[in-house]
């Protein structure tokens, strides 16, 4: 009993604390393991660790370097990546924004029920929601095709990066930009530039997919459009689209600083052209001779 007293005494000498103080987390902390999941803060949501997030973060950015074409893997690296500053940095601009506030207080989601595709055909050539819903239709896609945001804690921050998410084909829309991964590779540099997402920056790294002339159109032409034209622009996240639609297209171009790049399906077209064009050059003359 003597001992026992005398350690209680020295802890309170040396203010050592209290072994069990340790053990229990403060008032309104809740310890978080793999084996203690606290309950999701919105729908779908999943709480992950740090140590999950950054296996999260290296597997799928590994996953969408072998496979660009993996949108499932890219979206999973761009929760992993985007906190805890980057998402942050893009609530921020909308919350700086009159339209970015309305947007968080409004929740708008862009899919095919909340967007009347017939009523976009219908509107002039010129206009915002045309030229978005012509460019879905040339490269066959559509709105409903954004997965749920799961992995960002934060339920507004969650909003921010599913917004991001689905306004990603309008930005294709206003640039002209493909979906093949030449264009998606260009795109993605643009929205770096704009939105600093590590996820985008990362997914440059599939440049290296290209073949050896696309490589050295993205370096020669696409890169350095992407970077001049994502700084100057304004965020493009805090454009409110739906607003948008019926704006003259290249009136909104201009007042966000954005500049068309050279078409890029007619810029491979011509090349084929050009390449097909030779190859039957070089027959003919092998025949001639």
């Amino acid at each position: 009993m003597a001992r026992i007293l005398k350690c209680h005494n020295l802890q309170s000498i040396w203010n050592i604390p209290n072994i069990n103080s340790l053990l229990v987390a403060p008032a309104g902390v809740r310890l978080f393991s793999i084996l203690n999941r606290p309950a999701p803060n919105y729908e779908g949501h999943v709480p992950l660790t740090t140590i999950e997030r950054g296996v999260l973060a290296v597997g799928s950015a590994v996953g969408s370097l072998l496979n660009p074409r993996r949108g499932d893997l890219i979206a999973a690296l761009g929760e992993a990546t985007a906190t805890p500053y980057f998402i942050y940095r893009l609530r921020d601009a909308m919350l700086a924004s009159p339209a970015g506030r309305r947007m968080l207080r409004d929740r708008p989601r862009i899919t095919s029920q909340s967007l009347s595709m017939p009523y976009l055909r219908s509107l002039p050539s010129n206009t915002v929601g045309h030229s978005y819903v012509s460019w879905l239709d040339r490269e066959g896609v559509g709105p409903d095709t954004r997965s749920a945001v799961r992995y960002i804690d934060d339920e507004e921050c969650a909003y921010v990066m599913q917004r991001y998410r689905e306004c990603h084909d309008f930005s294709h829309a206003l640039t002209g930009l493909p979906v093949i991964v030449e264009g998606e590779v260009a795109l993605k540099a643009f929205e770096f530039a704009n939105t600093l997402l590590p996820m985008t920056g990362l997914s440059i790294a599939a440049v290296t997919k290209l073949k050896k002339g696309e490589r050295r159109r993205f370096f020669e032409t696409y890169l350095p459009w992407a970077l001049a034209n994502g700084l100057k622009a304004k965020d493009l996240i805090t454009v409110y689209w739906e607003e948008q639609l019926e704006k003259d297209v290249d009136e909104l171009r201009e007042e966000l600083g954005i500049e068309k790049p050279p078409d890029l399906r007619d810029e491979r077209k011509r090349l084929r052209d050009l390449r097909l064009a030779r190859q039957a050059a070089e027959e003919d003359s092998n025949r001639a001779s």
